[in-house]
């Protein structure tokens, strides 16, 4: 894992790229209506480093995106992703392969997007794209985690609306593990953000929102993060602290995002 990111870091600071797209969302859980156009290539490094509570050890999970336009409405984007824990160890966490399809090209005042994932993790994941279901994360030792596989599927309804400047989204999430009964786990997102010339500042909300199995009550996971994109040539930079709501949420989670994006011919 180490090494593919090494190598990705050389391919984004190596290669001339595009200047950034004004579009690229400020977001990191909360997904709005733009997708990449037809042969578009958009790579990005990122990581979730996490705050808990309770004294359990501080984690930073990194992963790597590439994002790519099959069609003006049809865009399909792969995850790799890792973890490691100061004192307890690294892991190569899994795969995800994401896609986005938005029905109507045109802009109306609501447009809606589906999202369909499939997920090869094991249970030592901790880059948090979404929160689903209940219960906080488990802090077992990486060692034991990295052997507990699933295979799970994942849906979102995504609905945004642009009003000038402004960005206004809303995911709903279902996610369901095949590989154990946990039934159909639920989770939601929202943000608003505002283009400023190159910078786009923003806030969202996340969380679970329990299961088929039940609420969750007092055990549901909920955060609020500020975020900002600036979209310097040639990539765009994004970060973000989420402050846990609930006592199952960790204290905080800060990320940061580089991405860039390449056009065909260019």
């Amino acid at each position: 894992m180490r090494r593919l990111i090494l190598a990705a870091t050389a391919l984004l600071l190596q290669t001339h790229a595009i200047g950034a797209a004004a579009q690229e969302r400020p977001f990191f859980v909360t997904y709005d209506h733009h997708v990449e156009e037809r042969g578009d290539l958009h790579v990005a490094l990122a990581a979730t480093s996490g705050l808990p509570k309770d004294g359990d050890r501080r984690y930073h999970s990194p992963w790597l995106e590439v994002e790519y336009g099959l069609t003006d409405r049809w865009t399909t984007e792969l995850y790799l992703e890792g973890t490691t824990t100061p004192h307890d160890g690294s892991a190569f966490t899994g795969w995800r392969w994401e896609n986005r399809f938005r029905p109507v090209k045109a802009d109306h005042r609501v447009n809606p997007v589906f999202y369909f994932e499939y997920e090869s993790l094991n249970e030592a994941s901790r880059i948090q794209k979404e929160i689903v279901g209940s219960g906080p994360l488990d802090f077992a030792p990486v060692g034991e985690l990295r052997h507990e596989h699933a295979h799970e599927l994942e849906a979102k309804l995504i609905l945004s609306s642009d009003v000038g400047r402004w960005n206004v989204a809303e995911n709903f999430t279902m996610e369901k593990n095949l590989s154990q009964r946990e039934g159909v786990e639920f989770g939601y997102s929202a943000g608003v953000s505002r283009r400023a010339g190159a910078l786009t500042p923003g806030v969202e909300v996340y969380g679970g929102l329990g299961s088929t199995l039940g609420t969750g009550g007092e055990g549901l996971r909920h955060y609020i993060a500020p975020v900002l994109a600036w979209h310097a040539a040639p990539g765009t930079l994004k970060v973000s602290v989420a402050a846990g709501l609930t006592a199952p949420s960790d204290r905080l989670l800060f990320r940061v995002s580089y991405s860039l994006e390449f056009k065909p011919g260019s």
